[in-house]
């Protein structure tokens, strides 16, 4: 079996930490090199329940998207809600490593694996990364589709092929209007409209999309908005990074077991759809959607 020390050198070559923007936190957070690994979990979220389920998978590592202590901390008390997640991981053996900015510009990274859910065709980096001289780095993709569909029947399959989560895939723009080209950015996007409309793509798939940037966007341009749940958009990441160091287990003869966490982190929990009405007046407000959580 490898030591971790030997599975983390692995990752780093996937997804090399001086690729992470100056403000991010990634890298190993807890973890004996010297351990020996068999079974890894990757998930999107380090919280509780993720370490929870490593817990009872008898997983040696956990990767996860999302940084733990992304602002620093002075402490990790046990009292405190990420303190306790460092003493499960300790307690159990289990070490904890954090691949995020640096697998959201990887080849392939978080874009590509948010594409390939959408069947979607990966043609360049939205922003390219000016470091790589083969132009397939950087963050966000640029792609297009096989046929034209309207931006209805595109939410409709991104809605489908994504994980369920309360909010689904909301919609700024005509519905009905052709889209041939996309660009995609898994997690939030709503800073990269300038670099979207010099694309000159006709729709844009990301998430945590506000109210003012939204506004401003569509009033540049009729480019249409799809605004996922950021969880949503970044699952597809732990799919496509487990089958990397699946790869990497085979070439090396490691035997590892590698898992991808289907547990729903997405942290809101219902949505209630607005009944068309005038302001102000009575409605009535139907059942939450299902959100029975990640695909099987």
């Amino acid at each position: 079996m490898p030591r971790l020390s030997e599975v983390i050198a692995a990752l780093d070559e996937l997804w090399p930490a001086e690729r992470a923007e100056s403000w991010d936190a990634v890298g190993t957070v807890v973890g004996d090199p010297d351990q020996e690994v068999t079974r890894v979990l990757f998930a999107v979220d380090p919280v509780q329940e993720i370490v929870d389920e490593a817990v009872e998978l008898d997983a040696d590592l956990l990767v996860t998207h999302h940084p733990l202590y992304l602002r620093g901390t002075t402490t990790v008390a046990a009292s405190t809600f990420k303190g306790r997640v460092v003493h499960t991981l300790i307690k159990n053996d289990i070490a904890l490593h954090v691949a995020h900015t640096n697998a959201d510009t990887a080849d392939p990274g978080v874009s590509d694996a948010l594409a390939g859910a959408l069947d979607l065709r990966v043609v360049r980096p939205l922003v390219p990364d000016p470091t790589d001289p083969e132009g397939r780095r950087g963050l966000g993709r640029v792609c297009e589709l096989d046929h034209p569909l309207t931006v209805r029947e595109l939410a409709e399959r991104a809605a489908a092929r994504l994980p369920a989560t309360a909010q689904g895939v909301r919609v700024a723009g005509d519905p009905d209007a052709p889209v041939r080209t996309v660009a995609v950015s898994g997690g939030s996007g709503d800073s990269l409209f300038d670099h979207v409309r010099a694309a000159g793509v006709d729709a844009f798939l990301t998430a945590d999309l506000r109210h003012h940037p939204v506004s401003e966007a569509r009033a540049h341009s009729p480019l249409a908005l799809l605004d996922a749940a950021h969880w949503a958009t970044e699952w597809p990441w732990c799919e496509l990074a487990a089958a990397q160091l699946d790869e990497v287990s085979d070439r090396h003869g490691w035997g590892l077991r590698v898992h991808v966490s289907k547990t729903v982190t997405d942290p809101w929990t219902a949505h209630a759809a607005s009944v068309t009405t005038r302001p102000g007046s009575a409605s009535r407000v139907p059942d939450p959607s299902d959100t029975s959580g990640a695909p099987n």
